[in-house]
């Protein structure tokens, strides 16, 4: 038996999880994106084109809520965030 507030604060923070958001071949975007790809190596690995690899990666960015700014890079920090869930 586990306490229902243990139970509450799993199910919780499973939800907070930004990457939830994203569908599954985001997933499999960012993913390649944290092993170091570029946009070309993950068109080749997951067979799509270049195009198709490069609207996965803006919906990647507006599903974890990562405008463009000058301070930081989107891609580093999408793939920080993958690293850290």
């Amino acid at each position: 038996m586990i306490d229902p507030e243990v139970v509450s604060a799993l199910l919780g923070r499973a939800r907070d999880d930004p990457l939830d958001a994203l569908t599954p071949r985001q997933r499999e975007v960012l993913a390649l994106m944290a092993e170091g790809r570029t946009n070309a190596g993950i068109a080749e690995e997951l067979v799509i084109t270049e195009k198709a690899v490069a609207k996965h990666v803006a919906g990647i960015f507006e599903a974890l809520g990562l405008p463009p700014t000058a301070e930081g890079h989107r891609r580093v920090l999408a793939v920080i965030g993958y690293l850290d869930s």
